[in-house]
Protein backbone atom coordinates (compact mmCIF):
# COMPACT_ATOMS: atom_id res chain seq x y z
CA UNK A 1 0.00 0.00 0.00
CA UNK A 2 0.97 3.57 -0.62
CA UNK A 3 0.60 6.96 1.25
CA UNK A 4 -0.48 9.88 0.43
CA UNK A 5 3.56 11.20 -0.83
CA UNK A 6 4.01 7.72 -3.09
CA UNK A 7 5.89 6.21 -0.17
CA UNK A 8 5.25 2.29 0.50
CA UNK A 9 3.79 1.97 3.66
CA UNK A 10 4.82 -1.45 3.69
CA UNK A 11 8.59 -0.18 4.60
CA UNK A 12 9.07 1.67 7.72
CA UNK A 13 12.25 3.35 6.74
CA UNK A 14 11.18 4.28 3.11
CA UNK A 15 8.50 6.46 4.98
CA UNK A 16 10.88 9.15 5.73
CA UNK A 17 13.15 9.03 2.56
CA UNK A 18 12.37 9.05 -1.38
CA UNK A 19 10.43 6.24 -2.76
CA UNK A 20 12.28 4.28 -5.43
CA UNK A 21 12.74 6.40 -8.29
CA UNK A 22 13.37 3.48 -10.65
CA UNK A 23 10.30 1.58 -9.97
CA UNK A 24 7.92 4.72 -10.28
CA UNK A 25 9.91 5.60 -13.69
CA UNK A 26 9.05 2.29 -14.49
CA UNK A 27 5.29 2.28 -12.78
CA UNK A 28 6.11 -1.07 -10.86
CA UNK A 29 4.97 1.73 -7.81
CA UNK A 30 1.86 4.08 -8.70
CA UNK A 31 1.13 6.52 -6.19
CA UNK A 32 -1.92 6.94 -4.26
CA UNK A 33 -3.49 9.83 -4.73
CA UNK A 34 -7.07 11.52 -4.34
CA UNK A 35 -9.81 10.65 -6.62
CA UNK A 36 -9.51 12.62 -10.05
CA UNK A 37 -6.75 15.23 -8.72
CA UNK A 38 -5.67 18.12 -10.34
CA UNK A 39 -1.99 17.33 -12.04
CA UNK A 40 0.81 19.00 -11.72
CA UNK A 41 3.74 18.23 -13.43
CA UNK A 42 7.74 20.47 -12.68
CA UNK A 43 10.88 19.05 -13.70
CA UNK A 44 13.27 19.88 -10.76
CA UNK A 45 13.68 21.52 -7.90
CA UNK A 46 13.59 25.27 -9.57
CA UNK A 47 10.41 24.52 -11.62
CA UNK A 48 8.77 23.34 -7.84
CA UNK A 49 9.53 26.33 -5.87
CA UNK A 50 8.45 28.85 -8.95
CA UNK A 51 5.10 27.16 -9.12
CA UNK A 52 4.78 27.13 -5.18
CA UNK A 53 2.51 29.74 -4.78
CA UNK A 54 -0.27 28.49 -7.37
CA UNK A 55 0.11 24.96 -5.50
CA UNK A 56 -0.79 27.14 -2.26
CA UNK A 57 -3.64 29.01 -4.04
CA UNK A 58 -4.77 25.85 -5.34
CA UNK A 59 -5.15 24.08 -1.72
CA UNK A 60 -7.07 26.87 -0.58
CA UNK A 61 -9.49 25.92 -2.97
CA UNK A 62 -9.59 22.76 -1.31
CA UNK A 63 -8.59 21.13 -4.81
CA UNK A 64 -6.76 17.73 -4.30
CA UNK A 65 -3.16 17.82 -6.29
CA UNK A 66 -0.96 15.28 -7.54
CA UNK A 67 2.83 16.83 -8.46
CA UNK A 68 5.23 14.91 -10.62
CA UNK A 69 8.75 15.29 -10.31
CA UNK A 70 12.03 14.05 -12.46
CA UNK A 71 14.79 14.87 -9.88
CA UNK A 72 15.32 14.02 -6.48
CA UNK A 73 16.53 17.54 -5.22
CA UNK A 74 12.65 18.25 -7.01
CA UNK A 75 11.07 15.17 -4.81
CA UNK A 76 12.66 16.88 -1.85
CA UNK A 77 12.01 20.43 -2.51
CA UNK A 78 8.46 19.59 -2.58
CA UNK A 79 8.36 17.36 0.11
CA UNK A 80 9.69 19.80 1.91
CA UNK A 81 7.32 22.49 0.74
CA UNK A 82 3.89 20.71 0.69
CA UNK A 83 4.11 17.75 3.18
CA UNK A 84 1.25 15.69 3.08
CA UNK A 85 -0.99 17.87 1.78
CA UNK A 86 -0.18 16.79 -1.70
CA UNK A 87 0.87 13.28 -3.15
CA UNK A 88 4.16 13.51 -4.88
CA UNK A 89 5.86 10.81 -7.25
CA UNK A 90 8.37 10.69 -9.70
CA UNK A 91 7.02 11.18 -13.08
CA UNK A 92 7.17 7.62 -15.73
CA UNK A 93 9.54 7.12 -18.20
CA UNK A 94 7.88 8.88 -21.57
CA UNK A 95 7.50 5.34 -23.11
CA UNK A 96 3.56 5.09 -24.28
CA UNK A 97 2.86 1.88 -21.74
CA UNK A 98 4.00 3.29 -18.86
CA UNK A 99 2.98 7.04 -19.27
CA UNK A 100 -0.63 5.14 -20.51
CA UNK A 101 -0.32 3.36 -17.54
CA UNK A 102 0.27 6.28 -15.00
CA UNK A 103 -2.28 8.35 -16.43
CA UNK A 104 -5.46 5.49 -16.61
CA UNK A 105 -4.48 4.98 -12.55
CA UNK A 106 -4.30 8.64 -11.83
CA UNK A 107 -7.46 9.94 -13.99
CA UNK A 108 -6.53 13.85 -13.46
CA UNK A 109 -9.46 16.18 -14.13
CA UNK A 110 -6.40 18.69 -15.57
CA UNK A 111 -2.87 18.65 -16.29
CA UNK A 112 -0.83 21.60 -15.68
CA UNK A 113 2.81 21.52 -17.56
CA UNK A 114 5.41 23.82 -16.27
CA UNK A 115 7.79 25.24 -18.74
CA UNK A 116 9.10 23.06 -20.80
CA UNK A 117 8.07 19.74 -19.99
CA UNK A 118 6.44 18.42 -23.25
CA UNK A 119 6.74 14.85 -23.19
CA UNK A 120 5.38 13.06 -26.17
CA UNK A 121 4.02 10.11 -25.13
CA UNK A 122 2.25 12.32 -22.02
CA UNK A 123 0.67 14.45 -24.50
CA UNK A 124 -0.97 11.68 -26.75
CA UNK A 125 -2.18 9.84 -23.74
CA UNK A 126 -3.79 12.60 -22.77
CA UNK A 127 -5.21 13.52 -25.87
CA UNK A 128 -6.55 10.02 -26.51
CA UNK A 129 -8.54 10.27 -22.73
CA UNK A 130 -9.54 13.69 -23.56
CA UNK A 131 -7.65 15.07 -20.35
CA UNK A 132 -7.29 18.56 -20.92
CA UNK A 133 -4.00 19.91 -20.74
CA UNK A 134 -2.59 23.84 -19.72
CA UNK A 135 1.33 25.11 -20.06
CA UNK A 136 1.95 27.45 -17.41
CA UNK A 137 5.09 29.51 -16.95
CA UNK A 138 5.74 28.31 -20.57
CA UNK A 139 9.64 28.77 -21.22
CA UNK A 140 11.23 28.50 -24.81
CA UNK A 141 14.89 29.33 -24.36
CA UNK A 142 17.78 30.47 -27.14
CA UNK A 143 19.30 27.52 -26.80
CA UNK A 144 16.16 25.00 -26.76
CA UNK A 145 14.70 27.17 -29.83
CA UNK A 146 16.49 26.72 -32.82
CA UNK A 147 15.86 22.85 -31.98
CA UNK A 148 12.32 22.59 -31.35
CA UNK A 149 12.04 25.13 -34.34
CA UNK A 150 13.91 22.58 -36.55
CA UNK A 151 10.95 19.59 -35.65
CA UNK A 152 8.49 22.08 -35.65
CA UNK A 153 5.91 19.82 -37.98
CA UNK A 154 6.15 16.90 -35.11
CA UNK A 155 5.96 20.01 -32.81
CA UNK A 156 2.76 21.85 -33.91
CA UNK A 157 0.88 18.14 -33.38
CA UNK A 158 2.07 17.16 -30.20
CA UNK A 159 1.23 20.37 -28.73
CA UNK A 160 -1.98 20.55 -29.93
CA UNK A 161 -3.18 18.41 -27.42
CA UNK A 162 -2.46 21.77 -24.79
CA UNK A 163 -5.44 23.53 -24.79
CA UNK A 164 -4.06 27.03 -23.43
CA UNK A 165 -0.57 28.15 -23.25
CA UNK A 166 0.13 30.78 -20.36
CA UNK A 167 3.67 31.59 -21.46
CA UNK A 168 6.47 33.10 -19.15
CA UNK A 169 6.77 36.06 -21.15
CA UNK A 170 5.48 37.90 -24.74
CA UNK A 171 8.75 35.91 -26.54
CA UNK A 172 8.08 32.75 -25.59
CA UNK A 173 4.30 33.00 -26.82
CA UNK A 174 5.93 34.26 -30.12
CA UNK A 175 8.02 31.08 -29.89
CA UNK A 176 5.39 29.31 -29.51
CA UNK A 177 3.06 30.59 -32.13
CA UNK A 178 5.99 29.42 -34.54
CA UNK A 179 5.73 26.24 -33.73
CA UNK A 180 2.39 26.50 -35.07
CA UNK A 181 0.59 27.00 -32.10
CA UNK A 182 -2.84 28.95 -32.52
CA UNK A 183 -2.44 32.26 -30.74
CA UNK A 184 -6.26 32.29 -29.81
CA UNK A 185 -4.31 29.29 -27.37
CA UNK A 186 -1.64 31.88 -25.90
CA UNK A 187 -2.45 34.34 -23.25
CA UNK A 188 0.57 36.24 -21.90
CA UNK A 189 -0.55 36.91 -18.05
CA UNK A 190 3.22 37.19 -16.73
CA UNK A 191 5.83 35.14 -15.22
CA UNK A 192 5.63 32.86 -12.50
CA UNK A 193 8.69 34.41 -10.47
CA UNK A 194 6.85 37.53 -10.18
CA UNK A 195 4.52 35.11 -7.52
CA UNK A 196 7.66 35.42 -5.13
CA UNK A 197 6.98 36.67 -1.55
CA UNK A 198 9.60 37.65 1.05
CA UNK A 199 11.50 35.65 3.41
CA UNK A 200 9.81 35.83 6.76
CA UNK A 201 13.11 36.43 8.60
CA UNK A 202 14.06 37.99 11.53
CA UNK A 203 16.24 41.23 10.33
CA UNK A 204 17.78 42.55 13.28
CA UNK A 205 19.36 39.35 14.56
CA UNK A 206 20.24 38.51 11.17
CA UNK A 207 22.14 41.31 10.26
CA UNK A 208 23.87 40.80 14.03
CA UNK A 209 24.95 37.41 12.56
CA UNK A 210 26.50 38.92 9.88
CA UNK A 211 28.31 42.04 11.28
CA UNK A 212 27.68 42.64 15.05
CA UNK A 213 28.95 46.44 15.18
CA UNK A 214 25.43 47.08 12.81
CA UNK A 215 27.49 49.74 11.40
CA UNK A 216 29.25 47.94 8.42
CA UNK A 217 27.81 48.25 5.09
CA UNK A 218 26.98 45.17 3.22
CA UNK A 219 27.94 43.84 -0.15
CA UNK A 220 26.31 40.54 -0.90
CA UNK A 221 27.76 38.60 -3.80
CA UNK A 222 24.81 36.17 -4.78
CA UNK A 223 24.34 32.80 -6.42
CA UNK A 224 28.32 33.38 -7.20
CA UNK A 225 29.86 31.11 -10.04
CA UNK A 226 33.56 29.69 -10.79
CA UNK A 227 36.10 32.50 -11.18
CA UNK A 228 33.43 35.40 -10.26
CA UNK A 229 34.21 35.33 -6.09
CA UNK A 230 38.09 36.48 -7.98
CA UNK A 231 36.75 38.75 -9.51
CA UNK A 232 35.12 40.69 -6.97
CA UNK A 233 37.76 40.28 -4.37
CA UNK A 234 40.18 41.81 -6.88
CA UNK A 235 37.93 44.85 -7.24
CA UNK A 236 37.72 44.54 -2.93
CA UNK A 237 40.59 46.88 -2.32
CA UNK A 238 39.60 49.74 -3.99
CA UNK A 239 35.89 49.53 -2.71
CA UNK A 240 37.30 49.33 0.89
CA UNK A 241 39.77 53.06 0.07
CA UNK A 242 36.26 54.38 0.43
CA UNK A 243 34.86 52.33 2.86
CA UNK A 244 36.72 50.68 4.84
CA UNK A 245 34.16 48.62 7.23
CA UNK A 246 32.50 46.95 4.14
CA UNK A 247 31.55 43.25 4.77
CA UNK A 248 31.82 41.78 1.59
CA UNK A 249 29.08 38.52 1.71
CA UNK A 250 29.88 35.82 -0.73
CA UNK A 251 27.18 33.39 -1.51
CA UNK A 252 28.14 30.60 -4.10
CA UNK A 253 25.45 28.47 -5.94
CA UNK A 254 26.94 25.00 -5.69
CA UNK A 255 27.61 23.89 -2.37
CA UNK A 256 30.37 21.46 -3.65
CA UNK A 257 32.49 24.75 -4.18
CA UNK A 258 32.64 26.07 -0.82
CA UNK A 259 36.44 25.29 0.33
CA UNK A 260 36.86 25.94 -3.81
CA UNK A 261 35.99 29.80 -2.82
CA UNK A 262 37.65 29.58 0.71
CA UNK A 263 40.85 29.36 -0.69
CA UNK A 264 40.12 31.80 -3.39
CA UNK A 265 39.45 34.32 -1.08
CA UNK A 266 42.35 33.47 1.10
CA UNK A 267 45.14 33.43 -1.96
CA UNK A 268 43.52 37.00 -2.64
CA UNK A 269 45.11 37.86 0.67
CA UNK A 270 41.60 38.57 2.87
CA UNK A 271 40.41 38.08 5.74
CA UNK A 272 37.53 35.30 6.12
CA UNK A 273 35.27 33.91 8.08
CA UNK A 274 32.99 31.12 7.14
CA UNK A 275 28.70 31.54 7.88
CA UNK A 276 29.17 27.90 9.12
CA UNK A 277 31.61 29.08 12.37
CA UNK A 278 28.27 30.17 13.75
CA UNK A 279 27.73 33.20 16.10
CA UNK A 280 31.95 32.91 15.91
CA UNK A 281 31.83 35.30 13.25
CA UNK A 282 29.64 38.05 14.32
CA UNK A 283 32.18 38.37 17.21
CA UNK A 284 35.45 39.17 15.14
CA UNK A 285 33.69 41.27 12.89
CA UNK A 286 32.74 43.12 15.49
CA UNK A 287 36.36 43.59 16.20
CA UNK A 288 36.64 44.37 12.39
CA UNK A 289 39.11 41.22 11.63
CA UNK A 290 36.82 39.74 8.61
CA UNK A 291 36.51 41.21 5.07
CA UNK A 292 34.46 38.44 3.52
CA UNK A 293 31.94 36.28 4.89
CA UNK A 294 31.58 33.21 2.97
CA UNK A 295 28.17 31.36 3.48
CA UNK A 296 28.47 27.81 2.95
CA UNK A 297 25.41 26.60 3.87
CA UNK A 298 22.30 25.89 1.72
CA UNK A 299 18.70 27.87 2.30
CA UNK A 300 20.11 31.53 3.72
CA UNK A 301 20.81 33.85 0.64
CA UNK A 302 17.19 34.79 0.63
CA UNK A 303 16.70 36.39 4.23
CA UNK A 304 20.40 37.98 3.13
CA UNK A 305 18.67 40.17 0.50
CA UNK A 306 16.62 41.99 3.24
CA UNK A 307 19.32 43.18 5.36
CA UNK A 308 21.92 43.63 2.39
CA UNK A 309 23.11 47.00 1.37
CA UNK A 310 24.30 46.26 -2.32
CA UNK A 311 23.43 43.57 -4.19
CA UNK A 312 25.21 41.76 -7.33
CA UNK A 313 23.71 38.87 -8.94
CA UNK A 314 25.92 36.10 -9.41
CA UNK A 315 26.13 33.62 -12.83
CA UNK A 316 26.36 37.52 -14.89
CA UNK A 317 29.99 38.02 -14.78
CA UNK A 318 30.79 35.26 -16.60
CA UNK A 319 28.89 33.60 -19.86
CA UNK A 320 26.11 31.53 -17.24
CA UNK A 321 23.42 33.81 -18.09
CA UNK A 322 22.65 35.07 -14.41
CA UNK A 323 20.88 34.05 -11.34
CA UNK A 324 17.13 35.60 -10.17
CA UNK A 325 17.20 38.95 -9.49
CA UNK A 326 13.95 38.85 -8.10
CA UNK A 327 14.23 37.33 -4.99
CA UNK A 328 16.58 40.95 -4.03
CA UNK A 329 13.62 42.83 -5.31
CA UNK A 330 11.12 41.42 -3.36
CA UNK A 331 13.10 42.38 -0.54
CA UNK A 332 13.15 45.65 -1.60
CA UNK A 333 16.60 45.68 -2.98
CA UNK A 334 17.73 46.65 -6.32
CA UNK A 335 20.42 44.77 -7.92
CA UNK A 336 23.74 45.18 -9.74
CA UNK A 337 24.64 42.86 -12.56
CA UNK A 338 27.47 42.22 -15.10
CA UNK A 339 26.51 41.57 -18.99
CA UNK A 340 25.10 37.90 -19.23
CA UNK A 341 21.95 38.03 -17.94
CA UNK A 342 19.88 35.95 -20.69
CA UNK A 343 18.48 33.35 -18.13
CA UNK A 344 16.06 36.52 -17.35
CA UNK A 345 16.07 38.49 -20.66
CA UNK A 346 12.35 39.98 -19.88
CA UNK A 347 12.51 40.23 -16.30
CA UNK A 348 15.70 42.40 -16.42
CA UNK A 349 14.23 44.64 -19.04
CA UNK A 350 11.07 44.96 -16.45
CA UNK A 351 13.75 45.75 -13.63
CA UNK A 352 15.80 48.02 -15.99
CA UNK A 353 12.95 50.05 -16.97
CA UNK A 354 11.86 50.94 -13.81
CA UNK A 355 15.10 51.25 -12.58
CA UNK A 356 15.48 48.70 -10.04
CA UNK A 357 18.49 47.50 -11.82
CA UNK A 358 21.94 48.32 -12.93
CA UNK A 359 23.54 46.21 -16.15
CA UNK A 360 27.03 46.26 -16.32
CA UNK A 361 29.14 45.45 -19.96
CA UNK A 362 31.80 44.41 -18.27
CA UNK A 363 33.49 43.55 -14.79
CA UNK A 364 35.16 47.25 -14.99
CA UNK A 365 31.64 48.79 -14.59
CA UNK A 366 30.31 46.66 -12.15
CA UNK A 367 33.29 48.09 -10.30
CA UNK A 368 32.61 51.22 -10.55
CA UNK A 369 29.07 50.93 -9.96
CA UNK A 370 29.74 49.74 -6.66
CA UNK A 371 32.25 52.51 -5.79
CA UNK A 372 29.41 55.07 -7.14
CA UNK A 373 27.28 53.55 -4.76
CA UNK A 374 29.29 53.58 -1.90
CA UNK A 375 30.18 57.23 -2.65
CA UNK A 376 26.38 58.14 -3.12
CA UNK A 377 24.13 56.37 -0.63
CA UNK A 378 20.96 58.32 -1.78
CA UNK A 379 21.10 56.46 -5.70
CA UNK A 380 21.48 53.46 -3.75
CA UNK A 381 18.27 54.20 -1.94
CA UNK A 382 15.87 54.48 -5.11
CA UNK A 383 17.81 51.91 -6.79
CA UNK A 384 15.79 50.02 -4.05
CA UNK A 385 12.87 51.69 -3.82
CA UNK A 386 12.04 51.09 -7.69
CA UNK A 387 12.71 47.23 -7.19
CA UNK A 388 10.26 47.09 -4.46
CA UNK A 389 7.66 49.31 -6.44
CA UNK A 390 7.96 47.38 -9.90
CA UNK A 391 7.74 44.12 -7.44
CA UNK A 392 4.44 45.67 -5.95
CA UNK A 393 2.87 46.71 -9.88
CA UNK A 394 3.80 43.08 -11.20
CA UNK A 395 1.81 41.67 -8.51
CA UNK A 396 -1.07 39.31 -8.99
CA UNK A 397 0.19 36.54 -11.30
CA UNK A 398 -1.44 33.75 -9.51
CA UNK A 399 -5.06 35.98 -9.45
CA UNK A 400 -4.90 35.89 -13.34
CA UNK A 401 -3.99 32.28 -13.55
CA UNK A 402 -6.39 30.85 -11.66
CA UNK A 403 -8.38 33.03 -13.46
CA UNK A 404 -7.44 31.35 -17.06
CA UNK A 405 -7.90 27.79 -15.74
CA UNK A 406 -10.72 28.29 -13.84
CA UNK A 407 -13.21 26.60 -16.62
CA UNK A 408 -10.90 23.28 -15.92
CA UNK A 409 -11.12 23.36 -12.12
CA UNK A 410 -14.63 24.01 -12.36
CA UNK A 411 -15.74 21.15 -14.68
Amino acid sequence: MLDRRGISCCNTDMQHNHPSRWRQHLTLDLPQTDENPLWLHACSVGEVASVAPLIEALLKKKLPIHLTVVTDTGFAHAQKAFGERISIAYLPWDIPGLMRRMIAHLNPRLLLLTETEFWPGMLNTCRRRKIPVVGINTRISDRSFPRYRASRWLWKYWLSAVSLFLPASDTDGQRLAALGVEKTCIRAVGHLKYAVRAPEVDSDSLRRRLDASGNRPILLAASTHEDEEAQLCRMFSGWKKHAPDLLLVVVPRHPQRFDAVAETIAAQGLRLNRWSAGETHAAASANDISDVLLVDEMGVLSGLYSVADIVVIGGSLITHGGQNPLEAAVCGRGVLTGPHMHNFRDIMRDLLQAGGAVQCRDAQEVDAAVLRFLQHPHELRELHKHAAAMMQDKGGIIERMLKQIQPWLNA
